[in-house]
């Protein structure tokens, strides 16, 4: 677990797809940094901590790290360039946040939150939030899954639905479903 900064570009396979991931670094000084990776992508990955919920920004003591996090993946995930992009969100640190929610209820930052202090209804509230921030639900749908990236067995499960999600995306853009 470490912070990313600058543009990151990383290429692998799996299950005989190349894949090109654009890790662009979750910092606001890195942000402007990101445009010029989004020409003609197949699927943007966003990645927001579960456990961050009371948490602030690395670089700004005054702003929520999730409130930033959801104001950001708004932005991302109505871009123009990406109206018909599909959109991959990891709500990661599921483990971290498990146990940090037996101590800090969610409604310390989300004060309207009213449903009980447990794991699956805490989530589903945050998975809520996210997809509520979507302006064009019936020609974007967001894929959503719950990770924990030090778990080999779920990162690979996800990569797996990632691969699924890629491949359809790429066959829809080029008419063949």
């Amino acid at each position: 677990r470490h912070r990313t900064t600058g543009v990151i570009e990383q290429t692998f396979e799996i299950k005989g797809t190349m894949f090109h991931i654009f890790d662009v670094g979750g910092q606001k000084s890195e942000r402007k940094k990101w445009i010029h990776c989004f020409e003609s992508v197949t699927a943007v990955i966003f990645v927001a901590a579960l456990s961050c919920y009371d948490e602030v920004m690395f670089e700004d003591d005054n702003q929520n790290a999730m409130i930033d996090s959801l104001i950001l993946f708004e932005e991302i995930c109505n871009l123009r360039w990406f109206i018909h992009t599909s959109m991959i969100l990891f709500l990661n640190k599921k483990d971290l946040f498990e146990t940090k929610i037996q101590k800090v209820p969610i409604s310390v930052t989300f004060d309207e939150y009213d449903g009980p202090d447990e794991y699956d209804a805490c989530v589903e509230y945050i998975k809520g939030l996210f997809e509520g921030r979507n302006m064009n639900p019936d020609e974007k749908q967001i894929y959503v899954h719950v990770t924990c990236a030090t778990d080999k067995r779920n990162v690979e499960k996800v990569f797996g639905d990632v691969q699924h999600i890629v491949i359809n995306a790429s066959l829809t853009k080029g008419g063949l479903i």
